[in-house]
């Protein structure tokens, strides 16, 4: 399992509340997030993330292009009054938190009972600091024009398209909730198209309406300082790594000079258990004498040596300017340089030296 499976089982077990709804839906209810909670805990990191405080639960059937009626949400039913997104929709701050269309029709559906004076949307948004680096933040916005959308959350799913085109994607949706007069608040069912997407109805609603961002927090550092600063990535796949792993690896070679201009390097670092991908560590753009030098020992290098040990630090090289190659050079384990261009991928084999002369901040 990996951290993010393991973030949102603790989010999962820790967040989602006791349900409290009318006697005949419990038993619906229960086996509604019950499913929901096996498949997410049983999934990867890119499972898509039950969405938590609903408060009630609905149920939808899909079958043969036919669409039963999504349960109601009226006057009967008694909501908690709103706090906010941070409190309210933990889940926004997982990393690949997204909620799909289809689960949120799944929710109740609003009706006339219940009189919405303004709309709350929850979401994130990457943003720069000061400092150059950004961050990943919660955002809360509200909107209190809601004709138009309120009668668009109260129309029906459109029948299944059984022809012509749809896209096969997986749609997604806000997380939405309403509030009325008396701060009381619930997140109603989003009417589907015959796509499975949301009506068009709502989606233009959604865009029409005026909203003012109420509350923002963060969430996570997307980039730091020091990688916006060496316009180096925060993070970059381990390419030797995974090249390594497939069955056809690059043919032995040797990389292509670099291009006339400034170079730049940039060095991660595989913590343990997360092979795949490398965390900033140091960049710079390279001065000329090393400049020079690294690309004489790249020049210098011979054929990859039969070799399975795995470098914890690997750097990429290259040029300022975008063009290729990009050379990937492992800074321990095995020394080998992976170099892609114009040419073609192929590996060489690196020494020490040339991980000492790559790996200064």
């Amino acid at each position: 399992m990996t951290p993010e499976d393991e973030d949102i089982k603790r989010l999962l077990n820790g967040a989602v509340p006791v349900l409290a709804a009318p006697e005949d839906r419990v038993g619906a209810v229960a086996r509604r997030v019950g499913r929901q909670r096996q498949r997410l805990l049983a999934g990867s990191a890119f499972a898509l993330v039950l969405a938590v405080g609903l408060g009630f639960g609905g149920v939808r059937m899909l079958g043969g292009g036919v669409t039963t009626p999504a349960t109601t949400l009226g006057a009967s039913v008694e909501p908690s009054r709103w706090v906010s997104c941070e409190r309210t929709a933990p889940e926004q701050g997982l990393l690949r938190y997204h909620l799909t269309a289809d689960e949120a029709a799944d929710l109740p559906r609003l009706d006339d009972g219940f009189v919405p004076v303004a709309v709350v949307l929850c979401g994130q948004e990457q943003q720069r600091r000061p400092d150059g680096g950004e961050d990943m933040m919660g955002v809360e916005r509200r909107g209190e024009d809601v004709a138009a959308i309120v009668a668009a959350l109260r129309l029906p799913d459109e029948p299944t398209a059984t022809e012509g085109p749809c896209f096969a994607m997986l749609p997604g949706a806000p997380w939405l909730a309403v509030v009325d007069a008396d701060g009381r608040w619930t997140r109603p069912g989003i009417p589907l198209g015959r796509c499975r997407a949301s009506r068009p109805e709502f989606t233009q609603a959604l865009r029409a309406l005026q909203t003012t961002t109420v509350a923002t927090w963060r969430i996570r550092e997307v980039i730091s300082a020091e990688a916006a600063a060496s316009g180096c990535s925060e993070s970059y796949k381990d390419v030797i790594a995974l090249q390594a792993t497939t069955e056809s690896s690059p043919r032995p070679g040797t990389p292509t000079p670099f291009p006339s201009g400034p170079v730049r390097v940039c060095v991660y670092e595989v913590a343990q258990g997360r092979d795949g991908a490398g965390e900033f560590v140091h960049g710079t753009v390279l001065p000329e004498d090393r400049r020079v030098a690294i690309e004489q020992a790249l020049l210098a290098a011979g054929p990859p040596k039969p070799c399975t040990e795995h470098a914890r630090r690997f750097a990429l090289v290259h040029s300022v300017s975008g063009f290729d190659p990009q050379n990937y050079v492992e800074l321990g384990g095995c020394h080998r340089i992976m170099s892609t261009g114009s040419g073609g991928t192929v590996f060489a084999q690196g020494e020490a030296a040339l991980a000492e002369l790559i790996d200064k901040p």
